[in-house]
């Protein structure tokens, strides 16, 4: 089941467009969306899921029938490794600091000045996310390129302007231009 938070997305039937679209969360009640805004019209309205899905447990489910009971039994049980056990075996004294200009690769053990000792667990571009301790965060790398590497600004050339309303002339666009010294041929 997935997990939804404020300000995620879910698709729900929209009152306004009569169709199922895509929705963001406003509000919630424990686990249970309770308002959403349509991403297509903008209407708020109390959230409603897609025809034919439903939170509430079925009859067959709520039953006690033998072949309920085997699905629980085949369903595979979750393993949570724990954070010091993904260190396991990782050279924690080495770890380097971490700074927004190097970069990253995933398994990497890095050391954050706020939250401490943490693995990278994915690259995506220029973020990296990195799970701590206490909660997964998505941090910045690779930003310190040299500065040729770096775009350089190039303010537009000034060029003569006039009113909005009324285009220049030719020969007033001439005339404002700067003219470039001319050099006269030398005899020898």
């Amino acid at each position: 089941m997935a997990t939804y938070k404020v300000g995620g997305e879910v698709d729900a039937f929209c009152t306004r467009c009569k169709l199922t679209l895509a929705h963001t969360i406003l509000a919630m009640v424990g686990t249970k969306i309770v308002r959403v805004r349509c991403n297509t019209c903008g209407g708020d309205h109390v959230y409603r899921s897609a025809p034919g899905i439903t939170d509430r447990p079925t009859a067959s489910s709520r039953g006690t029938s033998s072949r309920a009971s085997t699905a629980r039994a085949d369903k595979p049980e979750k393993v949570v490794i724990s954070f010091e056990d993904q260190l396991a075996g990782k050279d924690l004294a080495n770890a380097p600091k971490y700074s927004p200009k190097d970069t990253y690769q995933v398994d990497q053990v890095l050391q954050h000045p706020t939250f401490g000792l943490g693995l990278v667990t994915a690259v995506r571009g220029d973020k990296v996310d990195i799970t701590f301790k206490s909660e997964s965060k998505t941090l910045v790398h690779g930003r310190g390129g040299a500065p040729s590497e770096k775009p350089a600004f190039s303010p537009p050339s000034a060029r003569p302007t006039g009113p909005a309303d009324k285009p220049l002339s030719p020969s007033t666009t001439e005339a404002a231009a700067p003219e470039a010294p001319e050099t006269a041929p030398s005899e020898e």
